[in-house]
């Protein structure tokens, strides 16, 4: 198979990880950076190379006729962005959220399913070894679940600036909490009915209709709830900022942190992802009400780093348009995590509670 060429666009966090995974990956070839600001020339700086540089999509798009178009730019452009390389014939890898909104989500995937090309969301998690065997173990411990899970970030500095940016046009709990609606819709085959979620908005930096902390509830047919927490900004506690736990009849699994817990960096895009180990607990009791098991441990060997992560991400998106791997199912899963969201959203603005499905 000849190397795909691949146009990136948006060269920031997530951008620039993506751009590495394509050098330093066997099967692609990078035809151009694309980014308003300076970012793409830091970024051929990082890379020890002049790949071309562009501030226009368009004029990109149209010089370079990629073969794909990897995408990590603010959510507002996503859509169009996305449709654009579609209909220029190329595959698309993007960064998650999918689109600002969820008729935006569907157009996107529509675009790629007319088009016959392939759509790629970066849900990191999903690449994840430990973050597999998690879902995994969640799946084991029956039914109705609990799923308690957070992501603060307390950033400053550059962080700031990105998070304050991404408040422009979308909050942390849809930012962010797709990706955790996501695992907890690969734990259950139950779907959602019921969300509800506040917020705050803590700082006058941000637009006076959006928040920077929320919380969003979910409840599920088969009785299962589930609730995620999100706050972005300097004042953001990192007291607990890293919650991943999942509670059912048999027993619970927990994702440990403590060593980013412990350092204090719940604004770094490592952090988010560091797994560390797992712990089971088994429910079982004898009839002195004692458990009957210890609680296991699982260290996982592969414990991929942020950059790993995206190169995974990368060669599955290679692996997705050189095999024609059927993408109908991931694509559906991301318009889904982000309709709940943006549900959860909509629960934030009207003080209401908001049903799904219906």
């Amino acid at each position: 198979m000849k190397n795909i060429r691949v146009l990136v666009v948006g060269c920031g966090n997530m951008g620039a990880s993506h751009a590495q995974a394509y050098h330093d990956l066997v099967g692609f070839d990078i035809v151009g950076l694309v980014a308003r600001g300076d970012s793409k020339h830091r970024l051929n700086v990082r890379l020890g190379t002049d790949y071309p540089t562009f501030g226009s999509y368009e004029e990109a798009l149209r010089k370079t006729s990629p073969d794909a178009v990897c995408i990590s730019t603010y959510p507002d452009t996503h859509e169009t962005y996305a449709i654009k390389a579609f209909e220029s014939g190329a595959h698309v890898f993007i960064e998650k959220p999918l689109a600002d909104s969820v008729a935006g989500a569907e157009r996107v995937v529509e675009a790629a399913k007319r088009t016959g090309k392939k759509l790629v969301v970066g849900y990191i998690l999903r690449h994840h070894p430990s973050w597999i065997k998690f879902i995994e173990i969640g799946r084991t411990l029956g039914t109705p679940l609990v799923f308690r899970m957070n992501l603060n970030q307390q950033s400053h500095g550059y962080m700031w600036d990105v998070h304050r940016n991404l408040m422009k046009s979308l909050s942390p709990i849809v930012d962010c909490g797709v990706h955790y609606i996501d695992v907890m819709c690969q734990m259950t085959a139950a779907k959602p009915v019921l969300v509800s979620a506040i917020g705050a908005r803590l700082t006058e930096d941000i637009p006076i209709d959006n928040y920077n902390y929320g919380q969003l509830q979910i409840r599920f047919d088969d009785g299962s709830v589930g609730w995620y927490e999100a706050g972005w900004g300097p004042m953001i506690s990192q007291t607990a900022f890293f919650v991943k736990d999942v509670i059912g009849p048999l027993g619970s699994v927990s994702i440990i942190a403590n060593k980013a817990e412990s350092e204090g960096n719940s604004d770094t895009v490592a952090a988010h992802t560091q797994t560390e180990s797992i712990r089971v607990h088994y429910a079982n009791i004898n009839q002195q009400n004692e458990f009957l098991h210890q609680d296991d441990w699982i260290y996982l060997r592969d414990e991929p780093d942020h950059q790993e992560l995206c190169n995974r991400e990368q060669v599955y998106f290679q692996q997705a348009i050189e095999d024609d791997i059927d993408l109908s199912k991931s694509m559906e899963d991301a318009v889904n995590s982000l309709r709940i969201a943006f549900a959860c959203d909509e629960s934030v603005k009207r003080g209401v509670m908001v049903p799904i499905g219906k």
